[in-house]
């Protein structure tokens, strides 16, 4: 296997490893966002995550919507969102899977499901699997999932509000790929080794910073749909773990998961 640190270093990586939560729980753990805080990030041509996208776009997998779904008015609150967010020169014609480093998904917050998404990126899992499903289906798989459903109603109440919120997760990955859709990437096995540096330099930590911002209702009314982004950002773990305290909380995490 590669060495993690033959990827380029991404200035642009704003997860701080002292803020990883000790015991490690999956939990919405939603903030407000700052003003001035953007949304979307342009994807940058010749990158890695570029090169990945342009794969899943050209094979006309980019997109996914259940039958009948109208995505006009969300496409629209995407673009206006690329122009506060300073994007204004990128074009309203460029496929949404080839302007944003961001992969996309609308979010009904009636009925909690994810009716449309434009997902190139996913972190193993397969779009396809989750389209029309709710929040507590679609995160039915995963670790403390009883707990997290719990939350999901006082999530959709806090989305249909006011402001615009961001979260933040992370994992580590064998994969130095940012596509980890099961049914186009088999599994990287992990490091083979018992030296737990050696180990680390051949794993990366895959970081999703995810965020929720409005559809205006076409009435003026309630809102009625958040886009949900999801930024996937890799590092290599001995990069992105320098100080002891972060890798301490690292450690403790991962030996608190479920």
């Amino acid at each position: 296997m590669p060495d993690a640190r033959e990827l380029p270093p991404d200035p642009m990586m704003a997860f701080d490893p002292r803020q990883i939560d000790v015991p490690f729980r999956m939990q919405p753990g939603l903030r407000r966002m700052h003003d001035g805080e953007p949304h979307l990030h342009a994807l940058q041509p010749g990158s890695a995550l570029s090169d990945e996208k342009r794969q899943v776009h050209a094979a006309g997998t980019s997109i996914a919507s259940v039958p009948g779904f109208d995505a006009h008015a969300a496409i629209a609150a995407i673009w206006r969102q690329a122009a506060h967010d300073g994007l204004g020169h990128l074009s309203p014609d460029t496929p949404l899977a080839l302007a944003f480093e961001q992969d996309l998904a609308v979010l009904d917050l009636d009925s909690g499901r994810v009716p449309w998404m434009c997902v190139c990126v996913p972190s193993g899992w397969d779009p396809q699997d989750k389209i029309g499903r709710d929040l507590l289906a679609i995160h039915a798989p995963v670790a403390d999932a009883a707990a997290l459903n719990q939350r999901w109603p006082q999530l959709l109440r806090l989305l249909a509000g006011d402001g615009d919120w961001a979260r933040q997760v992370w994992t580590i990955s064998a994969s130095p790929l940012h596509d980890r859709h099961p049914r186009r990437r088999p599994a990287t096995p992990w490091p083979q080794t018992d030296d737990p540096e050696a180990f680390a330099r051949q794993c990366l930590l895959r970081t999703e910073r995810q965020s929720f911002f409005a559809v205006p209702a076409h009435d003026g009314g309630a809102i009625r749909q958040r886009i949900f982004t999801i930024r996937v950002q890799l590092q290599p773990l001995t990069d992105a773990v320098v100080e002891p305290v972060g890798a301490q909380r690292l450690l403790h995490a991962l030996q608190s998961m479920s």
